[in-house]
C-alpha cells in the first residue's frame, strides 16, 4: 500500500445540486488507493462484471473479469461515479470522456473504463442510451467489493441509492495508479472529468 495518502475530506452541510445527492454530515477516513498503489494488490480476488445483457450474462455463465486481465500490461483511464442513469454521471461525467476518446487513444490509452457499483445489466442498458459503449468500456462493481477494497466506497442512502462510490478517475499503468483524482464530494465534478485527466497523463 502506497505511503502517499489522501487527505481527509470532510462531507458537512454538503449542497445538493443538479443531477447530484444530498447527505448529511459525514467524514471518511484515508482511501487505502493512491499514486504508487497496486491496484490489483490493493484489491486482491476482485473481479468485475462486463456491462452486457441478461442473456448475454446467461450465454456466458455470468462470467467476471478478474483485475488482472483489465490492467495488466496496459495503460488504463479508469472513472467511477455513484450510478447509472444518475444526474451528474449521465449529463457531464461519461459525456466528458466520450467525447475526449480520440485523445486519450492518441496518448496511447489502451481502454477508458467507467465503472459503477451497479449490475451489468443496467451498465449495459446505460451505456446503449448515452451511445458510449463503442468509445467507452463499462463495468459493474454489483456487490461494491471493487470500491471497498479501494476504500473508494460511500454511503449515498440519503439519495436512496445506498451503498455506492465516491466520484473520481485514475490513471492506471501496468496496474499501478500513476494519478487519482478523488471528488470533495459525489455531487462535485471538478476534478475528475475527461479533460482533467487527459492532462495528467
Amino acid at each position: 500500500m502506497a505511503s502517499t495518502l489522501l487527505k481527509r475530506v470532510s462531507y458537512s452541510a454538503m449542497k445538493s445540486v443538479a443531477g447530484g445527492f444530498q447527505m448529511g454530515a459525514q467524514s471518511r477516513a484515508y482511501a487505502a488507493v493512491a499514486a504508487g498503489t497496486d491496484i490489483v494488490s490493493a484489491a486482491p480476488n476482485i473481479s468485475l462484471q462486463k456491462a452486457r445483457t441478461w442473456d448475454e450474462g446467461v450465454s456466458s455463465n455470468f462470467a467476471t473479469t478478474p483485475l488482472k486481465d483489465i490492467f495488466k500490461d496496459k495503460k488504463v483511464v479508469i472513472f467511477g461515479l455513484p450510478g447509472a442513469f444518475t444526474g451528474v454521471c449521465s449529463q457531464q461525467h461519461v459525456p466528458s470522456y466520450k467525447k475526449q476518446i480520440d485523445k486519450f487513444k492518441a496518448k496511447g490509452i489502451d481502454s477508458v473504463i467507467c465503472v459503477a457499483v451497479n449490475d451489468p445489466y443496467v451498465m449495459s442498458g446505460w451505456a446503449n442510451k448515452l451511445e458510449a459503449q463503442d468509445a467507452i468500456e463499462f463495468y459493474g462493481d454489483f456487490d461494491g467489493s471493487f470500491h471497498k477494497s479501494l476504500e473508494l466506497d460511500k454511503d449515498l442512502s440519503g439519495a436512496l441509492l445506498g451503498p455506492r462510490s465516491q466520484r473520481w478517475s485514475a490513471y492506471v499503468v501496468d496496474g499501478k495508479v500513476k494519478v487519482l483524482n478523488v471528488e470533495e464530494v459525489p455531487s462535485d465534478f471538478k476534478v475528475s472529468g475527461g479533460d482533467v485527466i487527459l492532462g495528467q497523463i
